[in-house]
């Protein structure tokens, strides 16, 4: 399944952080460079003060180790304007979200799928996940095993949150499993307003959309839009 949401990403936070006048443009295809001057980790996200073509600019990319100093390779950018991050407390004028970066370019890497939530779904099953459904109750096996008899309608599902990126494009992208997969589609991605933690259980309401285009790269073969937290029981399952 391929994935755009970085980023967003983009990997960013609604009720608790202003995004104006968000502006979004794809990057030429080319490869670009950029050497990194500062680091500033986040729980979600690596900020990465850069120099480009000796200018210096503001960029993100998921988590991950990031030296100062070291010369990095990229594709595509989302540029966003007056980008508060909730996570370091800090606003940015303007900042680059990128769906990777490598110490190798951009051509010899064949142009990879794009990964995290810019591309296929990194989370791997937790095996530790077993929820009991009650009769009725769907899973997530079910949703796509069976995705046309869901598209478009609402529905509700129970699962345990394994990921959240906060405030991309305005809302809260949430992964949850239950333990159950189909064809090794086991996570489900929901976007919503609400905000709850990894490791908490909850129980959402929204309506299954299929081939979710978001542009830039940003596709889903199947995903749970404006979804509403209706349940949580916080932190009830061992991640």
């Amino acid at each position: 399944m391929r994935i755009f949401v970085m980023l967003v990403l983009v990997v960013i936070f609604s009720s608790c952080v202003k995004n104006k006048n968000v502006q979004m443009m794809q990057q030429p295809d080319s490869g670009k460079s950029f050497e990194v001057v500062e680091v500033i980790q986040g729980n979600s996200y690596t900020y990465i003060k850069a120099k480009e073509n000796m200018a210096e600019k503001w960029m993100a990319v998921s988590k991950q180790d990031v030296q100062t100093g070291t010369v990095y390779y990229y594709d595509e950018a989302l540029p966003m304007n007056n980008f508060h991050s909730k996570e370091i407390d800090r606003t940015f004028d303007e900042i680059f979200f990128v769906n990777s970066i490598s110490t190798t370019p951009v051509a010899q890497e064949h142009m990879k799928p794009l990964e995290g939530h810019m591309g296929k779904v990194d989370n791997r099953q937790n095996s530790s996940i077993t929820l009991e459904k009650q009769t009725g109750e769907i899973t997530v096996a079910q949703i796509f095993a069976n995705r046309s008899e869901y598209a478009a309608k609402e529905i509700e599902i129970r699962g345990v949150v394994v990921k959240v990126n906060e405030q991309v494009m305005g809302k809260n992208w949430i992964h949850i499993q239950d333990g159950t997969s189909d064809n090794g589609n086991f996570d489900l991605t929901i976007t919503s307003t609400d905000l709850p933690n990894v490791n908490d259980e909850i129980t959402v309401k929204g309506k299954i959309i299929l081939n979710k285009d978001f542009g830039y790269g940003y596709t889903y073969d199947v995903i749970m839009e404006d979804a509403k937290v209706v349940s949580v029981k916080p932190g009830t399952s061992p991640l």
